[in-house]
């Protein structure tokens, strides 16, 4: 039996387009196109109205989700999948589907960082990330979270304008929060179970600022597409065929996975394994 993960859990679809409506604008057969994290919203709100349909009080998430009709939506472990066109992105020619899927909501940030022209830093858990994250990913510099001194002699500098969380765990933000400049923001993307000690102080001695940010509205995620495709940013990856499902999530599990699996529904794409 199917886990509420293995049911549900099935965005960042891409595709080719087999048919459209008599009333679809956008694309036509053939087109290579996306599906991210949303298939609705409501259109009219404030937060729609500024293509921010990510914010939508009444947006409907492309798995889990009640649709409009009552029906809840399954995301895209399926051969065809209907959408609004709305809610899909075009992908490029030049951009391949499999290394573009992952970008639809989890981006690559490093590779936009470098390619926005920002100097990055990787901060992680794990010294061995190192070489991987200055050589492939292309980051100026590497610390290492654990490493109190590392942390403590960077934090003197007080270089870094701005610092993206994307943990999910529980962690401190003490030492986060001291490495920023004056000014400074520390923008959550991770999303831990449990809530984390915010130390006030630091905030205002320095005018630093906390906050979160989701996947992007519409507009957005087509111009993020649109600069992957100019820039050859592709998310690196390991093709899975339909059947290997229930391994991955094992190695999931395991944290046996270096790089985002991507689900080869229609067995169409060379497998990594």
């Amino acid at each position: 039996m199917l886990s509420w993960a293995q049911k549900y859990c099935r965005h960042e679809i891409v595709g080719v387009v087999t048919e459209v409506g008599s009333k679809v604008e956008k694309f036509k057969v053939g087109d290579k196109v996306g599906v991210g994290c949303m298939v609705g919203s409501c259109r009219s709100c404030e937060s729609c109205d500024n293509d921010l349909e990510n914010y939508c009080p009444k947006i409907i998430l492309t798995y889990a989700a009640k649709n409009f009709d009552g029906t809840i939506t399954y995301g895209g472990y399926s051969d065809i999948m209907v959408a609004d066109e709305h809610f899909v992105v075009r992908i490029p020619d030049g951009l391949p589907l499999d290394a573009a899927a992952p970008l639809l909501c989890a981006g690559i940030t490093v590779k936009f960082a470098k390619a926005l022209g920002a100097k990055v830093t990787v901060i992680s858990t794990s010294p061995n990330k190192k070489q991987e994250a200055i050589d492939h990913l292309g980051a100026d510099s590497f610390l290492v979270s654990r490493d109190e001194e590392q942390i403590k002699v960077q934090a003197a500098t007080r270089t870094m304008d701005g610092i993206l969380d994307t943990v999910s765990a529980n962690h401190p933000l003490q030492p986060l929060i001291g490495l920023l400049k004056p000014h400074g923001k520390l923008v959550m993307v991770g999303a831990p179970e449990k809530p984390l000690e915010l130390p006030v102080f630091p905030l205002l001695t320095g005018r630093k600022k906390i906050g979160g940010t989701f996947f992007g509205g519409m507009k957005e995620t087509q111009e993020m597409i649109d600069f992957a495709a100019e820039h050859n940013i592709t998310a690196d990856i390991e093709v899975i065929p339909i059947d290997y499902v229930n391994t991955a999530m094992e190695r999931l599990l395991k944290a046996d996975v270096k790089y985002r699996f991507v689900i080869d529904i229609a067995n169409t794409l060379k497998p990594s394994l």
